[in-house]
């Protein structure tokens, strides 16, 4: 038996849980601390280093302030945090600019420049750069999102800040080099580089590619694997998150990887759907798949000799908060009777999701014909444009907020619907569908999302730490407490299944088709409203 504490370092906050692991896993405390997401009018995105070791600590020490259980029976430190942030650090691990989020799009130029040209193409992409990082690593950056090209942004507008780089880090890899002072990365956060050879024979950083790309490799640090330790936590960064130190750090990691381990799919074929700040279809896979024309590869992930066929979209559960704030808040007299508010602001956005949840259910399917498009932040998948924006199709005299409110939550399950057929294209996806992030806390949502796939929906509980748990299933693993990753299989336990309503079939159908006319008919619209911002 083992104490382990997982840090899950999300896009807008941390989550702190501490797990007991023995012949299963249980959550004994967790707490959550937020910071800012700085989003910038040419696309940017950023989020401060210190905000989130600020986090850490609140979170940590808030965390044990709800359980007998002391620092110092803590045996492992791990990590399930967002991937392709861009964190830059000089020798002593500093970072020399705030870290670019997986959410920035201000490298266009360099993504251009990059792959974007050549005299033959494929999908917008150099076929021979192309095929060459098909050959190298099973995938290739051709996302304007990817890290490489934010990487080679830095280097072209900021060559003060480029010269004090000694390292290329991603979000968790900075943190855990500002507890132990070893600089690494695990292996799902190197491939997502797209610099990574994933060859058996070759596996490791590609000479090739960096100099394909014009990338420094003295900038990429040593890679491990998510079950390693990679040092042990030092006695300064112990103290101010009020843990002991030596503790032995895990290199854990990232969401894309560690979310389905939590949710117990780590068999080949199994599926899963995420519903976050974005949203995902991941399938694991026994080989290397891609499918360039969708933007679906076959990921790295936390088990050897198994990946993960992943589908993403930028912008899910982000597109519920954007509902919250401008939809539903403006409302709160109606739905509080009018009373005089009180209690904390967490406790008002509570009821402000209550409130959406039982709106959603209330609404009859199909939203009164209303359509919701959840590119609210552009796109990746299944076709790559950052310039892809959100809009609500088909309002009339009769809509109300209702109907706009049902609209969104059916906006974002017909796009995982989308990825989901995407993937059905080149392999097989389970006929039941686990669903895990914060999506999956609402009945109305799992119930939506399983009409609108046409398959059963399995939920687990707290489907909102499944990534943390997933992080410590793996430091498990990684401290001979568990023999294989095959075990968490059978630790997960299924809380409800949700079956689709044949009734609802009809309006799905005709509303999925029309959601998906809606990117093709106003491609060349976006462009051309928001190519300039």
């Amino acid at each position: 038996m083992a104490y382990i504490l997982a840090y899950d370092i999300g896009t807008t906050g941390v989550k702190t849980c501490l797990f007991r692991v023995e012949k299963n896993i249980e959550l004994i405390a967790d707490a959550s601390e937020g910071y800012e997401l700085y989003t910038f009018p040419d696309g940017g995105a950023e989020q401060h280093a210190d905000e989130w070791w600020g986090a850490m600590m609140n979170s940590t020490k808030a965390m044990f302030g709800k359980t007998e259980v002391r620092p110092e029976e803590v045996e492992g430190i791990t990590f399930c945090s967002q991937m392709q942030g861009l964190v830059l650090v000089d020798e002593e691990g500093n970072a020399v600019r705030h870290p670019m989020s997986y959410m920035d799009q201000r490298a266009s130029k360099e993504m251009h420049e990059g792959i974007g040209k050549g005299a033959i193409k494929v999908s917008g992409m150099d076929a021979g750069k192309l095929v060459k990082s098909l050959q190298i690593t099973g995938a290739v950056s051709g996302s304007v999102k990817d890290p490489m090209w934010r990487y080679l942004w830095v280097k072209e507008h900021e060559p003060e800040n480029f010269s004090k780089v000694r390292w290329w880090l991603d979000v968790k890899e900075y943190l855990i080099g500002r507890m132990t002072g070893k600089f690494i990365m695990t292996e799902d956060s190197a491939y997502s580089t797209f610099l990574y050879d994933t060859r058996e024979k070759t596996r490791g950083w590609s000479a090739e590619l960096c100099d394909m790309f014009g990338v420094n490799i003295e900038h990429l640090p040593p890679v491990i694997k998510t079950t390693d330790v990679a040092g042990e936590l030092r006695k300064e960064q112990a103290a101010e998150l009020g843990l002991k130190a030596g503790t032995k750090v895990f290199g854990g990691g990232g969401d894309a990887a560690l979310i389905g381990v939590g949710a117990g799919c780590v068999r080949t074929g199994d599926t899963h759907i995420y519903c976050g700040t974005s949203g995902w279809v991941s399938t694991i896979v026994d080989k290397q798949i891609v499918d360039v024309v969708s933007m679906i590869a076959a990921a790295v992930g936390a088990q050897e000799g198994k990946y993960n066929y992943f589908a993403e979209m930028e912008t899910a559960g982000k597109c519920l908060e954007w509902v919250k704030d401008h939809l539903a808040l403006d409302e709160i007299g109606v739905y509080l009777n009018k009373e005089e508010i009180s209690g904390s602001k967490e406790t008002i956005y509570k009821s402000l999701y209550d409130y959406m949840s039982e709106v959603i259910e209330n609404c009859p399917p199909g939203a009164g014909g209303v359509i919701f498009t959840p590119w609210l932040h552009g796109n990746r998948c299944p076709f790559e444009d950052h310039n892809a924006s959100g809009m609500f199709f088909n309002i009339s005299l009769d809509t109300g907020k209702t109907q706009m409110i049902r609209a969104v939550t059916e906006g974002v399950c017909f796009h995982l619907r989308w990825m989901l057929e995407c993937q059905d294209k080149k392999i097989k996806t389970s006929k039941v569908i686990r669903f895990v992030g914060g999506g999956a806390l609402s009945p109305a949502t799992c119930q939506i999302l399983s009409d609108v796939i046409g398959r059963p929906v399995e939920t687990v509980d707290s489907p909102q730490n499944v990534g943390s748990q997933g992080a410590a299933l793996t430091a498990a693993v990684g401290m001979g407490i568990l023999k294989s990753m095959d075990q968490i299989h059978d630790m997960v336990e299924v809380r409800k299944t949700y079956l689709p309503n044949k009734a609802n079939k009809a309006v799905y159908k005709k509303n999925f088709k029309v959601f998906k006319n809606l990117y093709t008919a106003n491609k060349r619209n976006f462009a051309m409203i928001n190519s300039n911002k």
